[in-house]
């Protein structure tokens, strides 16, 4: 059970970072070149993570950009999106006056509203949207010749998963960055660790546990949990996106994908097959309309190594969030706050520690002003797959390979026009029942 060795320079090149060394020193400001050009940003997707997070981790990245245009589906989401961005900001003093330069001819609204923030005089396009839409909007926007910040996960389904490797492809031929959500690739005491790993403190992986549970987001935009009588289906389950198959892709994938990444980096690759279960419990009231709230998926890898996920999203069960990983020679414990390895080369991170969330933006500003580009498309697309691949296995109740789903699976999710009206929505996975598509 060998994992094929990763070289410290190949390692440091997939952090997409300028050098392990240099990050972890410190939180300063990476800006090799053009540092007082002043990027302008559309933001695409205007909930939480575009008004709350996302503009905002930006903004903190560095000042010296301005929003521009933004737009969103929803109309009343749009008309309330600047006092929530105003807001966010004055929490962490910053200049919201001098970042926040959206007007009326720069703000949209409807399923269209993509395509418009795109066409505006933009450098950067953040896309915050429900993962449903952002195989078709990564792919306007790097066809607009636009970079693109692109929040995790990338696709609901296969189909999505190809289109968005292609993307990257194209993102990469035209010089484009294109940097990923998965901000814990960026903190640095994981950074560390995985260092540690290449470099054998572990030995050969042999299995691992990865373990998330929690509550069940029951308060999640609770102004919509009650359907209104004049939204049709396809408005209901897109206000409740996080809950629909469709638009999240289950929480494996929408927020599990996480976990499952950093699995994927301490393994080296992705897996080869998996199995798995589940089911829904406590989410059966109709505010849910089709995820489950538990999930069991094994993993395996190529070197024969096997790290079980065990997830939920349940109220009034204890949480817990971490990872353990076994090797001939170690043991690592790993979570969003620490890392340990136990064994022959023991070790424990105590170094500085920048909120990781904001350092990937300051990553992506550096390489649009520098010109020395990043693309974690691919990676991403990986990394959601991973956990494609764990729903479809426990979904359905069958073992199932990589490189069948990736290669050979029809399943797309993505509704065949996009518009408000009726909208059936697939029953609530059984495994031995859903079938394989």
């Amino acid at each position: 059970m060998i994992i094929d060795p990763i070289s410290r320079r190949k390692f440091i090149k997939t952090t997409g970072a300028a050098s392990v060394a240099s990050l972890l020193v410190g939180a300063q400001n990476l800006h090799a070149a053009g540092a007082n050009d002043k990027i302008r940003i559309g933001l695409i997707g205007l909930g939480g993570r575009g008004c709350r997070a996302g503009i905002i981790d930006c903004a903190e990245a560095d000042s010296n950009i301005e929003l521009v245009a933004m737009g969103d589906l929803f109309p009343d989401h749009l008309e309330d999106a600047k006092e929530r961005i105003r807001q966010s900001m004055a929490k962490r003093n910053l200049p919201f006056k001098d970042i926040y330069k959206v007007t009326t001819d720069t703000m949209f609204s409807g399923f269209d509203a993509y395509k418009k923030v795109i066409a505006c005089d933009v450098d950067l396009i953040i896309l915050t949207t429900p993962p449903v839409f952002r195989p078709l909007h990564f792919k306007a926007a790097v066809e607009a010749g636009k970079h693109v910040f692109i929040e995790k996960p990338v696709a609901v389904d296969p189909v999505g998963v190809r289109d968005i490797i292609n993307t990257s492809k194209l993102a990469e031929a035209k010089g484009l960055t294109v940097v990923a959500g998965t901000q814990m690739r960026r903190a640095r005491h994981i950074m560390a660790g995985i260092e540690q790993i290449r470099e054998g403190a572990m030995g050969d992986i042999l299995s691992g546990q990865s373990t998330r549970i929690g509550g069940a987001l029951s308060n999640w935009r609770q102004s919509e949990a009650i359907r209104s009588k004049s939204w049709s289906d396809m408005e209901w389950q897109l206000r409740r996106w996080l809950f629909t198959t469709w638009g999240s892709g289950d929480f494996i994938v929408e927020q599990h994908v996480h976990n499952l990444d950093l699995v994927d980096w301490v393994m080296g690759s992705h897996p080869v097959k998996a199995i798995g279960t589940g089911g829904r419990q406590n989410r059966t009231d109709s505010i849910y309309p089709n995820v489950w709230d538990h999930v069991s998926v094994e993993y395996e890898y190529a070197n024969g190594a096997r790290v079980t996920h065990i997830g939920s999203q349940i109220d009034g069960v204890s949480s817990r969030n971490d990872m353990r990983i076994d090797g001939t020679e170690g043991r690592l414990f790993l979570s969003f706050a620490k890392v340990t390895i136990e064994g022959k080369k023991p070790f424990k991170y105590d170094g500085p520690r920048p909120n990781p969330a904001v350092q990937e933006y300051k990553d992506t500003l550096d390489a649009i002003r520098s010109g020395n580009t990043i693309n974690e498309g691919k990676r991403i697309a990986q990394s959601t797959m991973t956990a494609i691949l764990g729903r479809m296995a426990a979904y359905t109740g069958r073992n199932l390979s990589w490189d069948w789903a990736m290669n050979a699976s029809k399943l797309d999710l993505t509704p065949k026009e996009w518009k408000f009206g009726d909208h059936a929505i697939a029953p609530v996975a059984v495994p031995g029942v859903t079938k394989l598509v």
